[in-house]
This record gives C-alpha cells, structure tokens and sequence, in this order.
C-alpha cells in the first residue's frame, strides 16, 4: 500500500473546539504517506433503528467514507465523564444496521483534550469500550490524556513546543498501529 487514508471523527461540533483544533494540529505530525479527512458528524439525524432500512444521504456519506478509509482518529471531548452525544450517534448510525458495521476492522486512534486535569481520561475509556465491542482495533500505548493549557498550540494552530515531542511519538506509535493493522 503506498498511502494509508485516515478518517479523523472529532467529537465536538463547537467552532471553536481545542478538539478540532488539536485534531488539525496532530494532522500536521503525520507521516509523509498518511492522509487525514476530517468526517462531518454534525449533519447526522438522530439515531433512530426504524430508519436503518432507508438511512439518510448523511449518513451513507460517512459509512462511504468509513470504508474509503485505512483507519481512524477519534478526537474526543469528554462531557459529563463520558463521550459527547454526538459521537455517540455518529457511532450508533454506522455500525447499524446490524451486521452492516462500517467501523469494523480498522485501526483506531483516541485522544482528547479537555480544560480539566484529567484531559478526556474517561470519555476515552468509554469510547474505547465500544469500539471494541465494534471490533475496531484500537492503539492502548501510549496514551495521550491532553490538557488544555497555554503553549498547547502555537500561534500558527500547530502544536506547541513543549508539547511536540510528545504528541509526535504518540502519532508515530499510532502510524505504525495502523500500518500493523490496515487490511
């Protein structure tokens, strides 16, 4: 395979989100052979089953960009201790219906930033919960629980300095997880 094509979900629809913004940031640190597509979220209904047997055009769009993709970067907020509803939906809405799960299979990133000291410790785990349950096999180590603090990002949106080091190795473990196990 020359390229690996990356489906990056972010978890937040806020416009100005430090997880959006740190999902472009981290976009920068990739391989020269990896590819990053952001998948909108934000236009998915509200997950309904009797709708499974006529799914709407939004949602087909992103089980066809699921599969267009080699793996996956979720960058995730945490609310309330868990993941935010809108990933939860985008989730439910391409694994369904059921024997029909777009997410099976490929290889998947988490990471998160958050205000608070923990970063986005248990949105990930809960997020990470159900993706195995999803058979997405997903990077454990290292992992990156991000707190938002000031020299995150750089004055150009790039991750900051004193970061850097450690977000690039995280990239890298994660671009040899999806190299490992990209079908």
């Amino acid at each position: 395979m020359s390229g690996f094509q990356i489906g990056v979900v972010v978890g937040s629809l806020r416009r100005d989100s430090f997880n959006r913004k740190l999902a472009h940031a981290i976009t920068q640190l990739g391989p020269k052979d990896f590819t990053f597509k952001l998948l909108e979220i934000g236009d998915l209904p509200l997950y309904n089953q009797d709708d499974d047997a006529n799914q709407a055009a939004s949602v087909q769009r992103l089980k066809s960009e699921i599969a267009a993709s080699q793996g996956l970067l979720f960058v995730t907020p945490e609310y309330n201790r868990s993941m935010p509803g809108v990933l939860k939906n985008a989730i439910d809405h391409a694994s369904r219906p059921y024997g029909k799960n777009a997410w099976a299979g490929k290889p998947a990133g988490v990471i998160g930033v958050s205000v608070g000291a923990i970063g986005t410790a248990l949105a990930q785990q809960h997020l990470r919960n159900v993706l195995a349950y999803l058979d997405v096999p997903t990077l454990g180590q290292p992992e990156a629980f991000i707190q938002a603090k000031d020299g995150l990002f750089d004055k150009d949106g790039g991750i900051g300095a004193d970061s850097r080091e450690f977000l690039q190795k995280w990239v890298g473990a994660y671009a040899d997880w999806v190299r490992k196990h990209a079908g």
